[in-house]
């Protein structure tokens, strides 16, 4: 049996943590250690801008830690990944560059969506508890440093996420600038979520019910899974949780309340600002129950690496939920899904068939089917320049398991799909480098060629194949309809798709008499 020791390193913007799992070749995920160490990045982070010297010093000291323990574990792989007070430091590349230099450890950060996406899975590692709960009307709550993020589910599926800034340190930050009372924190707080969550509920939960709430954050959580008999998780009414806190905080002082939640004082703070923002986005969506797993960004991360390294075969599909928040988003901005599913489809087929020749895979596969689906998002907002305008849709928009990059990929993808397309030499595309640059060449070269055999938006084929002989694809599709306009315009992409992979696309319409 194959068993493999993995560090999961989270540099968060109040408290560093790292754990220690034991994977074997069962489907099982161990920990068996968890270290953390509490140091505020994100003060500095969000007040002045940058993380100063003195806190690189300990966050330094505080790893080299951890790589003594990692040592004595043997660990067989790690990741460390940073979040929002490194991913919002404006000297971020100086950061990990020191982190590097003098601990050895090699720091990623994550993009918001990524974050978030690890913290989903961390939700998913808790298995059957998971799908059972999001079969019903559901919404996670994830309540950061930074911001918080509202994702809904409906059976099973992903189907919005949105961020909002109303992390608990953002927030902590602006009580003490303004100096609010003790008496006052509550109903501050309350009003600064109130503004934000009117909006959100206008815009994405209209007349949706929500019956669970699943909560991820690093304060209520932990109290509450220390409270409860039932260590595994902690199911209790919507109300009654935050609502039996906050009429603790306002009957004592913060060192009774430490002392009671067996909490520093330090956090003490930070737990009723996750608890009014809780208990309001409960009373929001008037959610049944609220269920806190007390899973943590490492627990996304192991499952993840387990993933990857096929310990794991996972049973939710992640990357579906991926498409069905692209499909939401195009829905948004009143897409044709008929036409986007027509695009996927023969997007997907020639992809499949040219696996030998463009030398992309499953990751490159699912940006051709996001910018498929997004096509045309562009047009909500100008028929004249839809590239520029969908490219601009997709940069603002969120795609949770999406990186910042990833998402240039796609949008760039739909860009040129509709504009002229700039060679490397000469293109402004934000910051692409050459490897991400030929993947956007290719699958615009695809994604071009379906959309011309689509171009009256008719759907006139019944079905469609392709195959590669020798220096040609032929794509062989099913109709008896004219398709004089189609073949036109599949003409005029030739050049390019040749161009880009030496190989002449060829239309074979196949009648039925």
């Amino acid at each position: 049996m194959s068993v493999k020791t993995f560090a999961a390193i989270d540099i968060g913007s109040f408290e560093q943590t790292m754990k220690i799992y034991e994977l074997s070749g069962k489907n099982t995920m161990r920990e068996i250690d968890c270290v953390s160490k509490r140091l505020n990045l994100g003060s500095d982070t969000y007040a002045k801008g940058k993380i100063g010297n003195e806190k690189m010093d300990e966050l330094c000291e505080t790893l080299k830690e951890f790589s003594k323990i990692m040592d004595t574990y043997k660990v067989n792989a790690y990741r460390a990944y940073g979040t929002s007070a490194i991913r919002e430091t404006a000297n971020t590349e100086i950061l990990l560059d020191q982190i590097a230099q003098r601990t050895g450890i090699f720091v990623e950060v994550l993009s918001n969506s990524e974050q978030r996406f690890l913290d989903y899975k961390s939700i998913a590692s808790r298995g059957e508890s998971f799908r059972k709960i999001i079969e019903e009307k559901t919404a996670v709550v994830d309540v950061g440093g930074s911001s918080i993020q509202l994702s809904l589910f409906e059976n099973d599926t992903l189907v919005s996420t949105q961020n909002l800034k109303l992390g608990v340190l953002r927030i902590r930050d602006m009580l003490r600038t303004i100096n609010a009372g003790h008496t006052q924190v509550e109903e501050l707080v309350d009003e600064m979520a109130s503004a934000q969550l009117a909006t959100y509920k206008k815009l994405y939960l209209k007349d949706r019910e929500i019956h669970n709430l699943i909560i991820v954050d690093d304060y209520i959580s932990p109290i509450a899974i220390k409270r409860s008999k039932n260590s595994d998780r902690q199911v209790v009414t919507s109300t009654d949780m935050c609502d039996k806190y906050l009429k603790m905080y306002r009957e004592n002082n913060r060192m009774q309340l430490a002392q009671f939640f067996d909490i520093p004082e330090e956090s003490v703070e930070l737990v009723q600002i996750s608890a009014i923002l809780i208990r309001r986005i409960a009373l929001l969506m008037g959610v049944e129950h609220i269920w806190a797993p007390g899973v943590t960004l490492c627990d996304g991360m192991v499952y993840e690496y387990a993933e990857q390294c096929k310990m794991l075969s996972g049973e939710h599909d992640f990357e579906k939920d991926i498409v069905a928040c692209a499909a939401n988003i195009s829905k948004r901005y009143m897409g044709s899904k008929k036409r986007g599913e027509t695009l996927e489809q023969i997007t997907t087929t020639i992809f499949d068939s040219m696996k030998k020749i463009h030398g992309l895979g499953k990751r490159e596969r699912l940006y051709l089917r996001i910018a498929a689906i997004l096509h045309d998002c562009g047009k909500y907002i100008s028929l004249m320049n839809i590239g520029e305008s969908s490219y601009n849709i997709i940069m603002a928009t969120e795609i949770i398991g999406l990186s910042h990059l990833e998402r240039e990929i796609v949008a760039n993808i739909v860009r040129f799909n509709h504009s002229k397309f700039e060679y490397q030499n000469s293109m402004s595309i934000g910051s692409l480098d050459r490897e991400a640059y030929l993947v956007v060449a290719k699958l615009v070269a695809i994604l071009r060629l379906a959309n011309s055999l689509d171009r009256s938006h008719k759907q006139k084929f019944k079905g469609i194949k392709a195959s590669v002989h020798e220096h040609e694809l032929v794509l062989s599709v099913d109709t008896q309809e004219d398709i004089t306009l189609e073949s036109s315009f599949f003409a005029m992409y030739t050049d390019f798709f040749k161009e880009v992979f030496s190989i002449t696309p060829v239309l074979k319409q196949k009648k039925h008499f």
